[in-house]
């Protein structure tokens, strides 16, 4: 398994068993999803019916939850909600998180302001191995990976595309995350 081999060697002189990941983008971006996608345990939502996002039935309003387990690791996953109103529990969530991944919604350009606001919230002002997720890209017209990356200007290769509706794809970006991390571990 690709990922139990990623986090063995990412983790080789770590004692802690237990990895937290933070889980954030704008709303609409599908943490949500991306974390019922990869969780082997039910997840914790604190979705409520949603009254201004475009095409959402519900948004999330506190945090989102879910697990993973591999041989003597937990994986924690926290998500963030999106809106800029709720940005006081960024902080709160991102504490002790060992990487970061990022959603944003291809297909939406008016999450890029926010996206550049939290991208240099969390990843430039407190350095944090990050890998951003750029959803929706089976729809056509949509931002590319590499277009996002120029566009907050950071290096393409922590930016991909993902479908955060299928399992194997949401793996490969936590897989990504891994090897990121292992590369700042290694200095």
């Amino acid at each position: 398994m690709v990922l139990k081999a990623s986090l063995e060697k990412c983790m080789n002189n770590h004692k802690n068993q237990n990895i937290k990941i933070f889980v954030t983008g704008p709303s609409g971006a599908g943490k949500t999803t991306f974390i019922r996608s990869i969780s082997q345990s039910e997840v914790l939502t604190t979705d409520v019916p949603c009254t201004n996002a475009k095409g959402k039935k519900e948004t999330t309003v506190a945090m989102d939850y879910g697990s993973l387990y591999l041989d003597r690791y937990s994986i924690h996953l926290f998500g963030s909600p999106g809106q800029d109103r709720f940005d006081f529990t960024w902080d709160i969530l991102r504490q002790g998180a060992l990487g970061v991944i990022m959603l944003v919604g291809g297909h939406d350009p008016e999450q890029l302001p926010l996206l550049k606001k939290m991208h240099d919230k969390f990843l430039t002002e407190l350095t944090i191995p990050y890998i951003l997720g750029v959803t929706h890209q089976d729809l056509a017209e949509v931002w590319t990976p590499a277009e996002v990356a120029d566009y907050l200007e950071i290096d393409p290769f922590l930016c991909v595309g993902i479908n955060a509706l299928d399992e194997n794809s949401a793996t490969d970006v936590l897989v990504r995350l891994f090897e990121i991390i292992e590369k700042e571990i290694e200095g």
